[in-house]
């Protein structure tokens, strides 16, 4: 697999995570550890996507 594809994949799946983890946030339930690994997968999906275009 390239890079760029795991990049993308990353960020996808970190955008679900975000999505789930600030709907558990809002609601009652253990949000913010959620959330903040969403951010975090997202983040690195998209700069491994970027590395991998520039390469």
């Amino acid at each position: 697999m390239s890079e760029r594809r795991i990049g993308t994949a990353l960020a996808a799946a970190g955008a679900v995570l975000t999505a789930a983890g600030t709907a558990m946030y809002v609601l009652p339930g253990p949000g913010l550890p959620v959330l903040v690994t969403g951010l975090a997968v997202l983040a690195t999906g998209l700069a491994v996507a970027a590395v991998g275009r520039h390469s």
